[in-house]
């Protein structure tokens, strides 16, 4: 598999050089197109107890330091039947994103290309980020700058080959075959199957997603729901649940965006995150709530944003090292999409 996706690998970066993450989920265009994405972003964070350790979540495990969220560079190219896409990410996020890889394969977030034959059907074989949960690795692609719990412990991405099918109107169906969760090439593991069925309303204002991937000794279901309930108000609700050797941990999140103008705007995540049964090891319940506002200068945005956490069995740290149940932290980001 490994050898197959660095050869179309080479064949893209023939063609169009870097690459951008594109919707994977709807048939190829048939016309000859480039485009291209390019951000950056970085952030501070101060957790109230002064530990790096009370962060159990993705891509800002830090404290009281300055830290590069990411440098990346992502170009689609379409070409008749044929896409392909090339997705460059450096610094902590591409790292943490790409964890059981290497070198160079850290900072390849996507590589893949797509063949539609028709309007209805389209192949794509390569490394993709997840089609599960509702938070996204890029940055400016999410209200809120630090991550939820099933976002943190689900699926980063897949490296296989699957099939994308339009059943009319907003409804589609996906269905693959990859490699074990988060590797770009593994030969002990046994392959997962994934699947998609995602559908709407005729406007787009409602969305839903029933999401899986499973293997021998792990399954995961997730559904996602968006709604945009005005042209100021989003609700977004993620609720997933995977077992791992009989173990089940789960997480439910709900997400309410209220822009006030075009420059200021808010976003709430409420998320249920269970890990009783130690599934992943951790052996607690978390219940987190975060504020973010989002502050728009053109390119550029500014996300302050305070996160305040409880949970059962103290998982957290105070300054003197003693076990504790909650957990607190304030972060400043920056972003800027080129």
């Amino acid at each position: 598999m490994k050898k197959s996706i660095l050869t179309f690998g080479t064949i893209l970066l023939a063609v169009i050089g870097v690459n951008a993450q594109s919707d994977t989920t709807k048939p190829a265009a048939t016309s000859n197109t480039t485009t291209y994405t390019t951000y950056i972003d970085g952030y501070y964070r101060s957790d109230f107890e002064g530990l790096q350790s009370n962060n159990k979540t993705s891509f800002t495990n830090s404290n009281s330091a300055f830290q590069l969220g990411m440098v990346s560079v992502k170009a689609d190219k379409t070409l008749g039947k044929f896409a392909g896409t090339i997705d460059l990410g450096f610094g902590k996020r591409a790292d943490e994103f790409s964890y059981n890889d290497k070198d160079f394969a850290t900072s390849l977030k996507q590589a893949y290309v797509s063949f539609a034959p028709n309007s209805v059907l389209k192949f794509t074989v390569g490394k993709w980020a997840t089609h599960i949960g509702y938070e996204l690795l890029d940055a400016y692609s999410n209200r809120n700058y630090s991550m939820s719990y099933g976002f943190s412990y689900g699926p980063f991405f897949h490296t296989g080959l699957r099939a994308d099918v339009s059943l009319g109107g907003k409804s589609a169906f996906m269905v693959g075959v990859a490699e074990p969760t988060d590797y770009f090439n593994s030969k002990v593991e046994p392959k997962m199957a994934i699947a998609q069925f995602s559908t709407g309303t005729s406007d787009d204002k409602v969305k839903l997603f029933l999401n899986y991937q499973g293997g021998m000794s792990k399954s995961q279901f997730d559904v996602v729901l968006n709604a945009a309930i005005s042209n100021e108000f989003g609700f977004n609700y993620d609720a997933t649940v995977c077992n791992i050797s009989g173990k089940n941990w789960s997480s439910n999140a709900v997400y309410l965006n209220y822009d006030f103008n075009s420059i200021f705007g808010l976003a709430a995540r409420s998320e249920y995150f269970n890990d009783s049964k130690g599934a992943l090891g951790l052996g607690t319940a978390i219940f987190q709530n975060t504020l973010s506002a989002n502050i728009h200068f053109n390119k550029f945005t500014i996300i302050p944003e305070i996160r305040v956490e409880d949970g059962t069995n103290r998982p957290f740290l105070s300054k003197s090292l003693a076990e504790k149940a909650s957990a607190g932290s304030f972060l400043i980001a920056a972003v800027y999409k080129f």
